[in-house]
């Protein structure tokens, strides 16, 4: 079932919901309003958990209502979030928000990639995952500097604007075409869940690359977001500097919008060994440069190869599913997933914690690692123009 009017309403729900228009001081809005450190990191955790939790059910709920019923329901429940945000003081309102996001991540997950990859043809929806990808990013440039020129003094004018983004997303998931009909006949569908998870668990060429590829983004993750405040901070950049490198690093991530066309040119498994392996030499060159210029253009490199090639592996994930139930086996994917990303975040959390430079060059190595990991998984990359 191809459905274009589906791609662009995703398209628009992507850019509304990158609207984040607190972003940039996300940390200090919650602390303005009675959080410390401790509690955000607290919250965080807790976020985590849930998610992780409720991950299955909601794939399973899913396959069973229909793609367009279950967005709906998490854009939705997104909007209460960022209601509960905007007005919330204390502890429990933000544990409250975290849950209600906690609950629309996990049902959204695996169920947005779902909808675009069965409403195009599939060998369009690398390039359609990157333009979705790229669109959540443009909103958070545009938002983040609509912030900077009219709302950094005024935190509560933030969150409303974020309110009425969340509503216009909301809206348009009522739009949406259903791409798998609710089912009309009842069926065991936890014998199936089994029946699924232990496929998966049984391919362990198929772990190995999750496994992989899950590091990867892990330790990307960890070095453009956390790892490079710190990393600014010893190269002596000042804050306002690294505002603007914020700003500059996010509009590096819009380069999934061009997945395809690199790939059609270099090869699904040159594209995807090369960036890892790439993501490793720039790990290794922050462990021992304090160049602010060279840091800067580090990490603006890992987050524009990331962005290149995560298209990709979301079109990898979609391919091995086997069933109709595509939800559930997604959820399955993401479940093994976050589990191997909390064990990295903590490792590197814990290691940074001693010495930055340490964190990068275990960065550097799990890179080489898993670089080699893809290697020895060339047949998921198949089908395609080959590497």
């Amino acid at each position: 079932m191809k459905i274009k009017r589906n791609i662009y309403l995703m398209y628009a729900i992507s850019f509304l919901m990158g609207m984040v228009f607190y972003a940039p001081v996300a940390s200090m809005y919650r602390q303005a309003r009675g959080l410390g450190l401790g509690q955000i990191a607290l919250i965080e955790s807790v976020s985590f958990i849930l998610s992780l939790c409720m991950e299955l059910p909601w794939g399973l709920i899913a396959d069973r209502i229909g793609y367009r019923w279950t967005m709906i329901a998490s854009c939705g429940v997104l909007l209460a979030s960022k209601l509960v945000f905007w007005r919330a003081h204390g502890f429990g309102m933000f544990l409250l928000e975290r849950f209600l996001l906690s609950v629309s991540i996990a049902g959204s997950s695996g169920v947005s990639d779902s909808i675009l990859y069965l409403s195009c043809e599939e060998k369009d929806s690398q390039k359609v995952f990157g333009w979705y990808s790229a669109f959540g990013t443009i909103g958070l440039v545009l938002c983040t500097g609509l912030f900077s020129l009219y709302m950094s003094e005024d935190y509560d004018l933030a969150a409303l604007a974020t309110v009425g983004s969340h509503v216009l997303a909301a809206l348009l998931t009522l739009g949406l075409r259903e791409v798998r009909p609710p089912e009309r006949e009842c069926r065991d569908q936890l014998r199936d869940f089994w029946r699924i998870l232990k496929q998966t668990l049984l391919d362990r060429r198929f772990l190995l690359l999750l496994a992989a590829v899950t590091l990867y983004g892990e330790t990307v993750q960890t070095v453009t977001v956390w790892l490079n405040q710190n990393q600014y901070l010893r190269c002596g950049m000042s804050a306002q500097t690294i505002g603007w490198v914020y700003i500059a690093v996010t509009l590096a991530s819009m380069t999934g919008a061009f997945s395809q066309t690199v790939t059609e040119r270099l090869g699904r498994l040159r594209l995807a060994a090369g960036t890892i392996l790439l993501a490793g030499i720039l790990c290794a060159a922050l462990a021992v440069t304090r160049s602010a210029a060279l840091s800067v253009g580090c990490v603006m490199a890992l987050e524009a190869s990331c962005g290149l090639v995560s298209p990709l592996f979301s079109q990898v994930w979609n391919r091995q599913v086997r069933t109709a139930d595509r939800a559930t086996q997604l959820s399955i994917f993401a479940v093994i997933g976050d589990v191997i990303s909390a064990g990295g975040s903590l490792v590197y959390g814990q290691i940074a914690d001693r010495t930055l430079s340490g964190a990068f060059w275990l960065g550097a190595a799990a890179c080489a690692l898993c670089g080699a990991a893809v290697l020895a998984c060339r047949r998921y990359f198949s089908g395609g123009p080959e590497g």
